[in-house]
């Protein structure tokens, strides 16, 4: 049987398919809908990524697609919290970033990482490396907030009862009032139909295209996600707000209402002595790109900023982190990216079956997964 490019991700099945713009990848969108049912869409510039529940069957999409997908381009970050007080630290970040409750704590649109808490029993009382830094709309921050008073140097902070540290951070209101600015230009309409989706997905991908500025579009059977990327509208100035007016006027005119309390923006933070180092191993053993942060190529997880560390602060340093990473990524390319990290300055730190974790080259943790049931 040929390989359609395909992999189990995490809980789902997944596969990127390339393609030469956001028209041609709504487009997908168009006739994948008028197939079958709506699965997750994620439309980018270069390419579509597409998830169905683990299972489910794939093939008359690839069909619809016609390329074979490219399993070296998928991947999912989670984020992972070792606790005393599991309940607690459950209940902070689940209100921190605005998840349900639930065996898992989850975005329910599937965009931002999930979060897992694990029991430990050993006290780790100094300051993470990791911090995490979430911007959501400010009304939405300052229920969360709760009347707590933030600290920190950006007066944003706020630990949970173990001292892990959130960044939550409000937002600000943009020109074309149905956005939001959470560092990056976004907003949301809830869709009653997938024609209603699949229509306003089509039109915003064929002005983003006439216009030249690259829109992120996550595309779901209960509504589309429009983002401009991290401080990227601020380089596009009036020809981005001459864009984000355009597509509201569409979205209006569809009879849709902007939702933008239920999006967020999420990167992580990393203190470190050697800035260049580490940066130099997350940036690889990721696959991300850039310069001052560093982000993932296809915008499709969490980014990272590098912050300086104080060569003195060596208890901190030698404590392990509360805080860890696990990667999901295909099961034939957990060899390679394990060699990458391996090269990036990386160390391992144990390895299983379908499971390596790794550590960088000031100890913080990345754990490589993968599962094979295709």
């Amino acid at each position: 049987m040929a390989d359609n490019g395909w992999r189990v991700i995490g809980q789902r099945t997944a596969a990127w398919f390339e393609q030469p713009s956001l028209t041609a990848g709504a487009e997908l969108v168009r006739r994948i809908a008028a197939a079958g049912p709506l699965p997750e869409v994620d439309v980018r510039p270069s390419g579509v990524r597409v998830r169905v529940p683990a299972g489910d069957d794939t093939d008359w999409i690839s069909v619809l697609a016609g390329v074979p997908g490219d399993p070296a381009a998928l991947q999912e970050l989670r984020i992972v919290f070792d606790a005393m007080d599991v309940p607690g630290i459950r209940e902070f970040w689940r209100n921190g970033f605005g998840y349900p409750d639930g065996p898992r704590l989850q975005d329910p649109l599937h965009r931002d990482p999930d979060l897992l808490v694990v029991e430990r029993q050993d006290a780790r009382p100094l300051q993470n490396r990791f911090h995490i830094d979430v911007v959501r709309p400010a009304q939405t921050v300052d229920t969360v907030r709760a009347g707590r008073q933030p600290a920190g140097a950006w007066g944003v902070m706020l630990p949970d009862s173990e001292g892990n540290e959130l960044d939550l951070v409000p937002g600000d209101t943009f020109a074309a009032e149905d956005w939001q600015t959470l560092f990056a230009a976004m907003t949301f309409y809830p869709t009653t139909s997938v024609g209603q989706a699949v229509q306003l997905v089509t039109t915003i991908a064929q002005l983003a295209d006439a216009a030249g500025i690259a829109l992120m579009l996550d595309v779901r059977a209960g509504g589309v996600i429009i983002d401009h990327g991290k401080d990227v509208w601020e380089e596009a100035g009036e020809a981005f707000v001459e864009l984000a007016t355009q597509v509201q006027t569409a979205a209006r005119e569809l009879g849709l209402t902007a939702a933008p309390d239920q999006i967020r923006f999420v990167q992580l933070g990393l203190a470190a002595v050697d800035v260049p180092a580490v940066k130099a191993f997350w940036t690889r053993a990721l696959g991300y790109v850039g310069t001052d942060d560093t982000h993932d190529p296809r915008r499709l997880n969490p980014g990272f900023i590098f912050q300086q560390m104080d060569a003195g602060e060596t208890e901190r340093r030698a404590q392990r982190n509360r805080i860890r990473l696990e990667l999901d990524v295909a099961h034939d390319q957990l060899p390679a990216r394990v060699e990458q990290a391996l090269q990036a300055g990386g160390n391992l730190r144990v390895e299983q079956p379908g499971r390596c974790s790794i550590t960088d080259p000031e100890g913080n943790e990345l754990d490589l997964i993968a599962q094979k049931s295709l």
